[in-house]
């Protein structure tokens, strides 16, 4: 006999066993709503259809065809966050605005991704970043209350939501985690040395192929020896991304190699991604054709750039912005093992 587990989502014996996570998910929801409306926030609903999916390197995004009355085909995309739309609210004068958004990727699937996800995404013009910090935590403890815990947990780790996070920037994380000093690989004017990076990184260890970029060499450092390190005991917010690592974030004004740019981690999972943001048209787009050469370069395909939000970036004030993988807080609140736990109705 086939195991619980292993039964369709839509069986009623399979349903039931699911439903008490779905019906946290629920409460989670509601909660973290609660707080955003207390604090005056607009709940919008971005489109998922879009001229241009993002322009990130490493992220792919599904394609479609909008045809119109006379049979012609226009490419159009699913988004992979509802940022460019949320920012062009910005634009038209929306202050504090979130969103409970349906988002796809394509070549993400596993124990923490899902080919069409929920973020929660959150602005708040004329504020520093560091609110959103306040904000996460704040979501943290909304998760943990509404679920009756007192941890989250994943693979056997467990963080303390109701504790005060840890600030800790990129650097001197990279420095107590992987023995690495990143800062003596990057340049006054923010670009990044190569074999600098190369050299630290075969020191401790790490793989390094001949055509590794700096970046690649980043991510394979952050990803091997520090993220598994985050949100252990307390969350994390591992803060200031070098400049070259955060295209949608306005440089710092202490040292310009680094960016406003910070990840909140819980049990090594990363749960959010906020910005203080990038509000000059002339460098995002210089930002995003660097990303598209790349992914050209790579994947051997480029998205194409939203020229609506690059003219109402010109528009848009100074504020800061979040992404929450929203299923990925109810796993960690619930304790599921696997993104398709805490989902409705997961894909097949």
């Amino acid at each position: 006999m086939p195991e619980l587990s292993d039964s369709p989502w839509w069986t009623p014996a399979r349903h039931a066993d699911r439903r008490p996570v779905l019906m946290a998910r629920g409460r989670i929801q509601a909660a973290i709503r609660a707080l955003l409306a207390a604090d005056g926030f607009t709940e919008v609903d971005p489109a998922g259809l879009q001229i241009s999916p993002g322009n990130e390197t490493h992220l792919h995004a599904f394609a479609t065809s909008a045809i119109g009355n006379d049979g012609t085909a226009r490419p159009m995309y699913l988004h992979t966050s509802p940022e460019f739309a949320m920012k062009k609210l910005l634009a038209a004068g929306e202050t504090r605005i979130h969103a409970f958004a349906h988002v796809w990727r394509n070549r993400e699937r596993g124990p923490l991704h899902a080919p069409e996800f929920t973020m929660l995404e959150w602005y708040r013009v004329g504020q520093d970043y560091s609110q959103l910090m306040h904000d996460c935590a704040a979501f943290l403890r909304a998760a943990a209350t509404a679920c009756a815990t007192r941890s989250l947990q994943f693979r056997g780790m467990t963080c303390d939501p109701f504790a005060t996070p840890e600030r800790l920037s990129v650097a001197a994380a990279m420095q107590r985690h992987a023995g690495v000093d990143l800062m003596s690989t990057l340049s006054a004017d923010g670009s990044a040395d190569r074999e600098a990076l190369a050299a630290q990184a075969a020191a401790i260890g790490l793989r390094v192929a001949a055509d590794d970029t700096w970046s690649d060499i980043f991510s394979r450092i952050l990803s091997d020896r520090v993220e598994p390190q985050l949100g252990q005991g307390r969350p994390t917010l591992l803060d200031r991304y070098p400049v070259v690592e955060a295209a949608l974030a306005r440089p710092c004004t202490d040292d310009r190699r680094e960016a406003e740019r910070f990840e909140l981690y819980a049990c090594g999972v990363e749960l959010a991604n906020g910005f203080g943001e990038l509000t000059d048209p002339a460098e995002q787009r210089r930002r995003f054709a660097a990303e598209m050469d790349e992914k050209a370069r790579i994947y051997g395909m480029r998205y194409p750039l939203d020229e609506d939000f690059l003219q109402a970036l010109a528009l848009m004030p100074e504020a800061s912005g979040c992404a929450m993988g929203f299923d990925r807080l109810v796993m960690l609140a619930t304790g599921a093992p696997r993104i398709d736990d805490v989902l409705w109705t997961p894909t097949a």
